[in-house]
């Protein structure tokens, strides 16, 4: 017969406990400690994936934000014969109003209001909307051509689509940062169903 943790003995049945702590409570069993270490790499391993997971979520949802935001406002500074300051700057603007708009979706169905939904939408977002803003318009203000093209150009849009895919894993690493701290996408994710 194994020894209980004290987890066990006070009741708590809850399914993802703290590993390290019940490891640390259990008899000192050599075959009890094999079979917990063994069931802690599993549950470590499913933590990671979805951490992973919840931090792909997050940096695709930014991405779309970002990219409809980049290509209305390329498409629209471009069709008007804007300067390259004046679209990247509306570019910019679109994309943080589509990435938040697009976080703010799932709140306001969950029944929050527009005060408690604006400083969670902007703690969600706003690093990882920054990372993918700067990257992709560096890269495409990099690209020669790219600015001056017009709109049926594949050059325009195959150097916005390469600035989101360089962006992408940085963005990626914050979201994941911020997430396995509760914070950024961690709060969003709690009003998604």
């Amino acid at each position: 017969m194994r020894n209980r943790t004290i987890n066990e003995q006070a009741g708590d049945d809850h399914p993802h406990g703290d590993g390290r702590q019940a490891f640390n409570r259990r008899a000192r069993d050599p075959g009890d400690a094999l079979a917990l270490q063994e069931e802690e790499r599993a549950h470590s391993g499913h933590s990671e994936q979805s951490l992973n997971a919840l931090a792909v979520s997050a940096t695709t949802h930014c991405l779309t934000g970002c990219a409809i935001g980049e290509v209305a406002g390329m498409a629209i500074g471009t069709a008007f014969g804007w300067g390259n300051l004046a679209t990247v700057a509306l570019a910019v603007g679109l994309a943080y109003l589509f990435g938040f708009g697009l976080t703010s979706l799932p709140l306001f169905r969950a029944g929050l209001t527009l005060t408690a939904i604006v400083p969670i939408a902007l703690a969600a977002d706003t690093v990882s909307i920054t990372i993918m803003e700067i990257i992709d318009n560096a890269f495409v203000l990099l690209i020669p051509g790219a600015m001056d093209a017009g709109l049926g150009d594949v050059l325009l849009w195959a150097s916005v689509a390469g600035g989101f895919v360089v962006a992408y894993p940085f963005a990626f690493l914050a979201n994941r940062y911020l997430i396995a701290r509760g914070k950024g996408h961690a709060v969003v994710h709690e009003y998604h169903h």
